[in-house]
């Protein structure tokens, strides 16, 4: 699955000052309830409650929490640059800067799969986790996220 499928432009926010993860899951919540036309509520409650199930911090500054919920029709995402890292509790103990938050419907597990599995993979490269940390611009962080994409479709 294609992160344009499921990430827009104006779900990604460049140097978001959240000082907790709380706080990261909360703006996450609103950014995909407000561009999304989500619940904003059930999201952040959502999150938090797969939080408790175990930690989403993938390493190497990348965390990327997700949940299913009934309410929505299709998976959908934000992305968030943190100004200045956040614990997620991941195994390397390393905080994160780099936040793809996920939401998918509760019925549709393949695509949830497929959707995490298309993040972890665009995230786990050095190179573009190099680039998106040396922007501070939403429309140059949303390009180089999907850099790959086009780059094989040309």
């Amino acid at each position: 699955m294609e992160l344009s499928k499921f990430l827009l432009p104006e779900a990604i926010v460049a140097d978001a000052k959240a000082g907790s993860k709380k706080r990261v899951l909360q703006d996450a919540a609103q950014l995909a309830g407000r561009v999304y036309g989500l619940p904003e509520s059930k999201l952040l409650s959502a999150l938090q409650a797969r939080e408790l199930l175990g930690p989403t911090g993938m390493g190497n500054g990348v965390a990327i929490p997700h949940a299913r919920l009934p309410e929505i029709e299709h998976v959908c995402g934000v992305f968030v640059h943190l100004e200045t890292p956040v614990d997620f509790n991941a195994v390397d103990r390393q905080p994160a800067d780099l936040v793809f938050v996920l939401f998918a419907p509760e019925s549709a597990v393949t695509d949830h799969l497929k959707s995490l599995a298309r993040v972890s993979r665009t995230l786990r490269n050095e190179a573009t986790c190099q680039k998106l940390r040396s922007t501070r611009d939403a429309a140059a962080l949303y390009s180089i996220l999907l850099e790959n994409e086009r780059s094989k479709a040309a």
